[in-house]
Order: structure tokens, then C-alpha cells, then sequence
């Protein structure tokens, strides 16, 4: 018995209950560590001896030769005992696996589940009873004071022993939880013992999903996903809205091929800004490369002379071959936003600028010698055939999509799986200790930098391929406030090294679906302007509640 409940089991009734299952798996556990120690045991003992023989430095290669062969000799033998054993072992796995799944839920963990859940109430009605309590002492002291001053002291008594109520209360919660996850991965832990820590599928699910629900917080929950959560219902509201009040469905194949072609772009420009977002830095510039990305592209893949001119010269393209345009517009485009990201980035990481100021001055740069070159007019089409080479539509499927696709690959293998990857959350995070254990703050500043520059010069191709060029130095306005409140929104924070290229991808993809979905609706674009920053607003706010529940 526990706390005078028959029905609440206590840690040795508990143990009772476990004790038949500890004692049959216990004897076959036996049985199998024999049979492994001269076969399985052995073989793991003798690859892990050879392993730091190859790697010791201090023996001659004839002295690792001799000793690697001599443990091939007996490696040789141990795998022999290995296969032996080998049918053996599994008939009695599979003896402790049937007793397990008979005996483990009903004999064991539903009886514990039962009792958590009783001791759960009475946690509960013990705290009710308390606060009843703590309330009548507190009236009761109320009443015999009349000194204004003894009255506030007495209040404030009072909400801390409901505080201490209250966390006496959270205490008893989580060692029930805590004790009701002991019980059920209990069965998990034999299970490991006997198959060397090789689950299956449904197992390894079963382990994650309970971890889940015992981690689970919701205030936490809510910090990470409370922002998608109403986004979506958002988005499910415009859904029902706008059949309404336009006779059109919103979530159609057609819209949802619309989406992803608007988002394809941009894609590029936010994966390139995440990285500076993930070193606490921003690129203000980015809407201006684009800019300049498109007139380039425009000029060198125009359809026929260009009729405008560049400091005052028309350029004509024509005489090269379609495909070597194509190649020599996207590289122009890579060179001439890299060299301006670099700039930014040398000042940036070599001066220590913030990148609101080198990214700036960037933008007033770029827009003046464009809309200086060029007096702002815009260079008309590209040659029609060129945005079926770069980004064809096959069975009315838009390849565009593949290019963002692309890109999100590449760039996902860049900060997960390479050393400048690495470094670049280890900046992101702490430049200074970064610095300390050897990582150069400034190649891996520089390095986002030019990274970000191949991306805009790519996304500004691709745009111009997908608008059959219009390219002027005015387009792209605005783009950098997308890109940055889709890295923002998809949980790229602002102190840095914290980011996930998903929530990069996840980001565009809301706000190109938010703003399309508004635009059919036929909401004002100046409101939709409204709309954005909100939902900017709501992110940073929880990115900084974050932090500060970190801290």
C-alpha cells in the first residue's frame, strides 16, 4: 500500500509485479552472454584491438603486421563460434521475445499505468485540498489584521506558499511521469540486452514516440510551432473564404504549381541570406541584386540588339549561340553578385561592421551604378526560346521547381555534412570560443558571403528565365524583406547558429502561399504588406522568447 490508497502500488510492489519477468529473461540473458563470449563478445574484442593496433603510432608496420594477423587467427576462430551459436541464440531471443509480448503489458506495465494514473488524481486532489487550505488560513489571517501594510505582507505570504503548492505539485507530476517511462522502457532495455541493440522499425518508432510524449512541454511546443499553427489556420480559412467570395477553390494543382514556381526564386535568395542570418548578420541588398542579376541576364540573353544602352553603349549578343548566352548570363550574374557580397563580406568580417551597414551601403552602390548605366529602363524579352532550355515544362510539370530543389540539396549538404558547415554554426553561435579552438572568423564569414552571392546570382537567372526578361534595375524591390522573413519565420534566429535549412524552405513556402492566397482573394497588396510584417513581428517575438527562457 501507498499514502493509504490499496490501489496506488508502491516501488516495491512495483518491483514484485517486475520481478517473474527479470527472473525468466534474466536466465535466458545468462544463457546467451555464455554462448557470445567466446563467439560475438570475442569478435567485437578482437576488431576493436586491431582498430587501435592500426592506429598506434608507437609500433613499427612490422609489429602491427604480426599482431593484426595473430588477432585475424583468433578472429577467425571466434566467428567460427559465432555461426555455431548463432541458431541457438536466436531460438532463445525469440523464447524471451514471446514471453515478453505475453507476459510485459498485462502482468507488469498496465498494472503500473493503472497506478500512475490513480496517483495522478490524488496528486491532484492532495493540491486542491492544500490551496482549500492555504485559502481559509489566508482569510482567516485577513480578517484579524488591520494595518494596510500587514495586510500586503500577509497577501504576499500567501501567493508563495500557493506558489510552493504549486510546485510541490509539478514535482509529484514528474516522478509519476517519470516512473510510468521507467516502466515502459524497461521492456525496451531487455530487449537491447538480448539483440545487441538492433530494433526494428516499429520498435525504434514506438521508443521515439514515447520519448516524445515524456518530453513534451507545451508551453516549449507552442514557442516552436505556435506561429505555423496559426499560419495554417490561416491558410485553411482563406481556403473556405475564397470559393465563397470569388467561385474559384484556392487549393487547386494549378495554384499549388503557381506557388512553388513564385517560391522556386526565391528559394535561392533565402538560402543564401540564412547563412548570414546564421553568423547574427542580415543582407540588405538582396532585392538590388536581384535587380541587377535581371538586367544583366536580360541584356546578354536579349531577343535581337539591345535597344537600351549601358553607359551609353548597346551590347549585342547575337552572334553567339543561344547556350553559350545562356552559360555566359548565369556566370555573369554568379561573378557580379559574388564580388559584391565578398565586398560586404571582407568589411564585415576584416573591420568588424555589422552587415545592416555593409549590406547597405552594397544596395546604394548596386541600385546607383544600375539606374546609372542603364537610366532605369527596362531591357524588354529574352530570346523565347531560352526559358524552355533552362526551365521547361514537362507535361505541364514547371522544372524550376527542380532548380530550388536542387539548390535546397546542395546547400543542406553544406551546413550538415562539411567543415565550413560546422564552422559556420560554431561562428554563428560563439565567434570568440570558434576563434579560440582555431576556426578562422573571417574565411568562414567571407565564405557565407560569396556563398550567399552564388545563390543570388542563380535565383536572379532563374527569375529572368522565368519572367522571359523585363530585367531593370527597380525589379527585385522588396525581395530582401521576403528573404529575410521567410529565414526568420522558418526559425533562422537572429542570435545565432540556430537554423535548419527545413525551416529555411518551410519559410518561403508559407509566405509565397500567403501572399498568392491573398492576391487571388483580391486583398489590397499594401495590406498584404500589413499581413507580413505581423507574422515577422510574431516570429522575432517568439524567437526572443526563446532565447530568453534559454537564458
Amino acid at each position: 500500500m501507498a499514502n493509504g490508497n490499496s490501489m496506488i502500488l508502491t516501488a516495491e510492489q512495483e518491483m514484485e509485479l517486475r520481478r517473474p519477468i527479470e527472473d525468466y529473461v534474466g536466465v535466458i540473458q545468462a544463457k546467451i552472454d555464455s554462448l557470445r563470449a567466446d563467439g560475438t563478445d570475442r569478435v567485437l574484442s578482437l576488431q576493436n584491438h586491431m582498430d587501435r593496433v592500426k592506429r598506434d603510432r608507437s609500433l613499427t608496420k612490422q609489429e602491427k603486421e604480426a599482431q593484426i594477423a595473430a588477432d585475424q587467427a583468433e578472429l577467425e576462430k571466434a566467428k567460427a563460434v559465432e555461426a555455431q551459436n548463432k541458431d541457438e541464440i536466436s531460438k532463445l531471443i525469440s523464447d524471451a521475445e514471446a514471453y515478453l509480448k505475453e507476459h510485459f503489458h498485462k502482468d507488469y506495465y498496465q498494472a503500473v499505468k493503472e497506478s500512475c494514473g490513480r496517483e495522478k488524481e490524488a496528486a491532484k486532489e492532495k493540491y486542491n485540498n492544500r490551496i482549500a487550505q492555504l485559502g481559509q488560513e489566508h482569510q482567516t489571517a485577513v480578517s484579524k489584521l488591520s494595518d494596510h501594510q500587514e495586510i500586503k505582507d500577509e497577501k504576499y505570504v500567501h501567493k508563495n506558499r500557493l506558489f510552493d503548492a504549486k510546485m510541490e505539485l509539478d514535482k509529484d507530476l514528474q516522478q509519476i511521469k517519470d516512473r510510468k517511462h521507467a516502466a515502459y522502457t524497461y521492456k525496451y532495455h531487455l530487449i537491447d540486452l538480448l539483440r545487441m541493440s538492433k530494433f526494428t522499425f516499429a520498435e525504434t518508432s514506438a521508443q521515439k514516440w514515447e520519448n516524445y510524449k515524456y518530453t513534451f512541454n507545451r508551453r516549449t511546443f507552442l514557442l516552436q510551432n505556435g506561429l505555423y499553427i496559426a499560419i495554417v489556420l490561416i491558410f485553411i480559412m482563406l481556403c473556405i473564404i475564397t470559393p465563397i467570395v470569388k467561385k474559384t477553390p484556392l487549393l487547386t494543382y494549378n495554384n499549388v504549381l503557381n506557388i512553388l514556381q513564385q517560391a522556386s526564386p526565391r528559394m535561392f535568395l533565402a538560402l543564401g541570406v540564412a547563412g548570414l542570418i546564421l553568423l547574427t548578420g542580415t543582407d540588405l541588398s538582396i532585392g538590388r541584386m536581384v535587380g541587377m542579376g535581371m538586367t544583366t541576364a536580360t541584356i546578354i540573353m536579349h531577343q535581337g540588339v539591345n535597344t537600351g544602352f549601358v553607359f551609353g553603349h548597346a551590347f549585342d549578343f547575337t552572334a553567339l549561340p543561344v547556350g553559350v548566352r545562356v552559360i555566359l548570363a548565369l556566370v555573369v550574374c554568379v561573378l557580379l553578385c559574388t564580388f559584391f557580397t565578398a565586398i560586404a563580406g571582407f568589411f564585415t568580417a576584416k573591420f568588424k561592421m555589422h552587415p545592416f551597414i555593409s549590406t547597405m551601403a552594397n544596395m546604394l552602390v548596386i541600385f546607383g551604378l544600375i539606374t546609372y548605366a542603364t537610366k532605369g529602363v527596362s531591357f524588354g524579352a529574352i530570346e523565347p526560346s531560352i526559358p524552355a532550355m533552362i526551365i521547361p515544362k514537362i507535361n505541364g510539370f514547371p522544372t524550376i521547381i527542380l532548380w530550388a530543389a536542387a539548390a535546397i540539396v546542395i546547400v543542406w549538404f553544406i551546413w550538415n555534412k562539411t567543415t565550413f558547415g560546422k564552422n559556420l554554426y560554431a561562428v554563428g553561435g560563439n565567434p570568440e570560443a570558434a576563434s579560440v579552438s582555431g576556426i578562422s572568423v573571417f574565411r568562414v564569414t567571407v565564405g557565407a558571403f560569396v556563398l550567399a552571392g552564388i545563390l543570388y546570382g542563380f535565383g536572379s537567372w532563374l527569375e529572368c528565365a522565368r519572367m522571359f526578361g523585363s530585367g531593370s534595375a527597380a525589379y527585385g524591390q522588396g525581395w530582401e524583406m521576403d528573404a529575410i522573413a521567410a529565414c526568420v519565420v522558418g526559425g533562422v534566429s537572429f542570435t545565432g547558429g540556430i537554423g535548419k535549412i527545413s525551416g529555411v524552405v518551410v519559410g518561403v513556402f508559407i509566405f509565397t502561399a500567403l501572399t498568392y492566397s491573398l492576391t487571388i482573394l483580391g486583398i489590397d497588396t499594401n495590406l498584404q504588406f500589413v499581413f507580413s510584417g505581423i507574422i515577422i513581428l510574431v516570429a522575432v517575438t517568439l524567437d526572443c522568447l526563446k532565447y530568453v527562457q534559454k537564458k
